[in-house]
């Protein structure tokens, strides 16, 4: 019977939250001046950049606030035919896993690189959810710059979170899973026996961004959820939440939240950095991939790495620490000083709050209930800053404003709740529509947030805009926070599925901004710098074109002696050196996707033909008056043919029209 209404009152809470809590006054919530509040005049500039998470849809989008207008998507974990993203010969490599080309991943969860706490501009990183990776995306050029894959993973969401001076990315396993060099054939109900959740330690380098795996560590079986650094004095700490404390393998529905409590993990991470340098830890041997994009080549390589380094928290004491939690933790936020660890228990109707100054304080004085698979378990009043009593239903995710205030998302009540961080009172709650995820507060996680604009995102949208088919968009909700109440004054959607975001101002971010890549620095390997480089020629069955894009034409444009089977490389270099000025290319047949090239780029498409005939090819985007004529052919001929190569640019004429004209008027009869 116990277990029958643990489950009765999990799928009550979840129901509530599917159907959402819908207000009687949903049609007047928004005030007469929103409109005001949220218009950007035309050649005007947003106030923030917003990068929001893609879901399924495995993309980072890119908002303008307080418009809500959506300014740019950026494939990461996913095939892009609109810019060639995993189609062209130089981006495939980025998509590249141990396990062969990955071209899609869930993308949960946004984290913006930092300098003494505060947001500085330079990198976004994200994680993939399905098949473990983490990816940076350079803010020069809005492009995905790398994509590492994690090893001793498996489900990769609570990722990414990063240190105050970004010396690390650190990835936190959704799913406990045998060890890479462990995992054969284990059957699932040896959990508790084999079972490990692993914490990756990703560097990240201070200049260029790039990431590795500098070490993991190795703890019991148990699903980390979501998880922030320590900053101010918690720097070189971190708090992961953690779920499935009961080790469960199946219907963890029911059997993952049999306790009343889980647990916030507290990890200091100086302490294992040290060890490393000490040379503690063991080699594994695994294999995962390690993808970067060279803007210089404009080409991604794909590397296979094979070692890691692990710790095994047990085996060294006083590296983490258990403090007891609500069930089923999602959110686990540190607020601007660093000193308010804030947990999310699902299923509460409570907030704690942790100390960490009692932490220190309950370490020291060995204040400790147990242990929980080796680990010390604090005690809950010994590391309990206080709660905050009857918030909501349902909290998940807490942001912080410049204020000392905090807002905690409530799923089931559908509902955002402002506390005061110090006395723990509620000062405000607004409705949101409906069943909303996850907050952003412009440097809301940071040391440095703003109190001006607070973002929610929904998971239900029903009723909010015109209903397409049985899928709706996705939803976020703009609110004013720059008073005592919070005020709702936008209503957008966005591309689905929004989970976590972040925003920054976009003085940071815009006067960096890449406008089009020198020419005279692009050493692609097939670059052609200028018509006069453009060329055409034979490497057995393959065919490479050089080719030269420039307004408005192709060069060449005329191009024979293509065979059936041949393999084709269109190395497109885009000649133009001016902002927004990208061109395309395509060519019927092609069965992969076109190029988007940008101003000074090399890219390139393969394709194979398959039959003799005709084939044109032309700039798909845009580019001058004269666009329609930026066009070509080539000339297929069977497998054997003897027909020579030969390419060229406005002198591949008819005979008749190569003659001179004759001008001689005829004679008067």
């Amino acid at each position: 019977m116990k277990t029958k209404y643990v489950h009765g009152m999990v799928a009550l809470a979840l129901l509530a939250g599917l159907n959402g809590c819908k207000p009687k006054n949903a049609g007047s919530v928004v005030s007469g001046d929103a409109a005001a509040k949220v218009y950007v005049a035309p050649g005007k500039y947003d106030e923030y950049y917003n990068f929001v998470s893609g879901g399924f849809s495995g993309q980072l989008s890119v908002y303008g606030l307080p418009s809500g207008r959506l300014l740019r998507v950026i494939p990461v974990f996913s095939v892009d035919p609109e810019k060639g993203w995993g189609y062209s010969e130089e981006t495939k490599p980025m998509l590249n896993t141990s396990h062969g080309q990955v071209p899609w991943d869930d993308l949960h969860h946004v984290s913006m690189s930092q300098t003494n706490g505060e947001i500085d501009g330079r990198w976004v990183f994200v994680n993939g959810n399905n098949t473990p990776r983490v990816a940076r995306v350079d803010l020069k050029t809005f492009r995905t710059a790398e994509i590492l894959e994690l090893p001793n993973s498996g489900g990769n969401h609570s990722s990414p979170f990063i240190t105050e001076n970004s010396e690390y990315i650190v990835a936190g396993t959704r799913f406990s899973v045998p060890p890479d060099d462990k995992s054969g054939d284990v059957p699932i109900n040896t959990y508790k026996e084999n079972f490990k959740g692993t914490i990756s330690f990703i560097s990240v380098d201070k200049d260029k961004g790039n990431m590795d795996v500098a070490f993991q560590l190795q703890g019991p079986g148990v699903n980390f959820d979501l998880s922030h650094a320590g900053k101010g004095k918690s720097a070189g700490w971190f708090f992961f939440s953690t779920y499935n404390t009961e080790q469960a393998n199946t219907l963890l529905e029911v059997n993952a939240s049999k306790r009343d409590k889980d647990f916030i993990m507290a990890v200091n991470w100086k302490m294992a950095e040290k060890l490393i340098k000490e040379g503690k830890g063991r080699k594994q041997a695994v294999k995962y991939a390690s993808n970067r994009f060279d803007e210089k080549t404009h080409t991604a390589t794909s590397t296979i790495k094979n070692q890691v380094t692990v710790l095994d928290i047990r085996d060294y004491p006083g590296l983490v620490y258990m403090i007891p939690c609500p069930k089923s933790p999602h959110g686990c936020d540190v607020d601007p000083t660093g000193e308010y660890i804030v947990g999310s228990g699902k299923l509460a109707a409570l907030i704690p709050v942790f100390s960490f100054d009692k932490i220190q304080k309950a370490i020291a004085n060995k204040s400790f209930d147990g242990e929980y698979e080796g680990i010390p378990v604090i005690k809950y009043e010994a590391a309990l800053y206080g709660e905050v009593k009857k918030p909501g239903l349902g909290p998940l995710h807490t942001e912080f404003d410049d204020k000392g205030n905090a807002y905690t998302s409530m799923f089931v009540s559908s509902e955002v709740v402002k506390w005061n961080v110090k006395d723990l009172k509620v000062l405000d709650r607004v409705p949101t529509y409906y069943s909303v995820g996850h907050l952003m507060i412009p440097g809301g996680d940071s040391r440095k947030p703003t109190g001006k604009y607070m973002v929610a995102y929904n998971k239900i949208t029903k009723d909010r805009y015109l209903p397409t088919g049985p899928e709706l968009s996705q939803s976020a909700q703009l609110y004013d926070i720059s008073g005592d109440k919070m005020q709702l004054i936008l209503d957008y959607p966005t591309i689905g599925e929004p989970h976590y975001a972040q925003a920054v101002s976009a003085d940071v971010i815009k006067a960096n901004s890449v406008k089009f890549f020198r020419i005279e620095e692009n050493n692609h390997p097939y670059v052609a710098k200028g018509e006069s480089n453009a060329k055409v020629f034979r490497e057995g069955n393959k065919v490479h074109v050089n080719m030269t894009l420039m307004r408005s034409h192709l060069t060449p444009d005329n191009i024979e002696g293509i065979r059936v089977g041949d393999e084709v490389y269109f190395h497109t270099t885009n000649l133009e050196q001016d902002w927004d000025v990208p061109h395309g290319f395509a060519i019927k047949g092609a069965l992969n996707a076109e190029l988007l090239v940008m101003p000074g780029e090399t890219t390139t498409l393969k394709w194979i033909p398959t039959k003799a005939g005709m084939y044109p090819m032309y700039c798909t985007d845009f580019c001058s008056a004269l666009h329609q004529e930026m066009s070509g052919y080539v000339r297929v001929s069977p497998a054997g043919s003897n027909v020579p190569i030969s390419f060229s640019t406005g002198t591949n004429m008819p005979k008749s029209d190569m003659q001179p004209k004759n001008t001689t008027a005829a004679p008067k009869k």
